[in-house]
């Protein structure tokens, strides 16, 4: 199967006659070089028999190397203009691909696994070059709302993808690092420069692997845990006892909830694991 990949040229010519100028808004920076998204599409080891989300298909970079691994794509488009011109840039430069694409215009943030099968199949697998204002809760959401995805491989700003990745202890830890912990193993895969998009943006970006896991045997529910979590780094150079007084009801019962779930008071929540998490929003249910 042919596929012709977009380059510079393309990828002006498109926008310039779909009358589409990127936006910092919707945060739209298209990635201009067949490299890049041949890259990302082998580091997501995805191939044929798998369905794949992506989100802000954009012109279709990234689209056409997916399916150039044989790979079946739901692709999600908030943009009405880009959502329709999509499939027809597919039957254009991927003729043989065109059956294995399905374009929905929507927000990422309302969709679950049913609405995003392929042929009756879920996506197994997310791929996303994410707008750099919305990545985290996007992320976060597609992980909680679609089940069936069990790895992702996602684009993101390089500050982000090190929040996201980032382990208890190190500088860039926090609420997303330990949320995204929930859900998967988190790492870095790679470093992505500016000048693969156009337009340029201001910042760097990188790519980010998950694979999803199990999330912490606890008796407390995932909004609990994430309350706690959220309570913990809303003052983050407070230590656990004092930044967890407005969630558990006071200093002296945070302490109590913290001592009961094995936790040190005086620790500050950068030190603590979404296992840890899960322990205290566990034990403030059960005093």
């Amino acid at each position: 199967m042919t596929v012709h990949l977009l380059g510079p040229a393309e990828v002006r010519g498109l926008a310039q006659r779909l009358g589409v100028r990127p936006t910092k808004t919707l945060g739209q920076n298209f990635v201009i070089d067949a490299n890049t998204v041949r890259r990302i599409a082998r580091l997501a080891g995805v191939g044929a028999g798998d369905t794949v989300a992506e989100i802000g298909p954009g012109l279709g970079s990234l689209t056409l190397a997916l399916l150039e691994t044989g790979a079946s794509v739901v692709a999600v488009e908030i943009d009405r203009v880009l959502a329709q011109a999509l499939p027809e840039t597919v039957t254009t430069h991927a003729p043989g691909a065109a059956g294995r694409l399905r374009v929905i215009n929507a927000n990422a943030m309302a969709m679950d696994g049913a609405q995003l099968a392929v042929t009756g199949r879920p996506p197994v697998a997310l791929v996303a070059n994410l707008p750099y204002n919305v990545a985290v809760p996007v992320l976060l959401t597609a992980l909680e709302r679609v089940g069936s995805l069990r790895r992702a491989l996602v684009m993101v700003q390089a500050e982000v993808a090190d929040r996201l990745a980032a382990r208890p202890g190190e500088p860039g830890y926090g609420v997303p690092s330990a949320k995204a912990a929930w859900y998967a193993g988190v790492q870095r895969a790679g470093h992505v420069p500016r000048q693969v998009f156009w337009p340029v943006p201001q910042v760097e970006s990188g790519l980010v692997s998950l694979h999803r896991r199990d999330p912490p045997v606890t008796k407390a529910s995932r909004q609990q845990v994430f309350s706690c979590i959220d309570a913990a780094f809303s003052q983050r150079r407070k230590t656990l006892r004092a930044a967890l007084s407005p969630w558990a009801g006071s200093s002296t019962a945070a302490e109590a909830v913290l001592r009961a779930a094995g936790i040190d008071p005086g620790l500050r929540g950068e030190r603590l694991s979404v296992t840890d998490f899960a322990a205290i929003a566990a034990a403030r249910e059960a005093l």
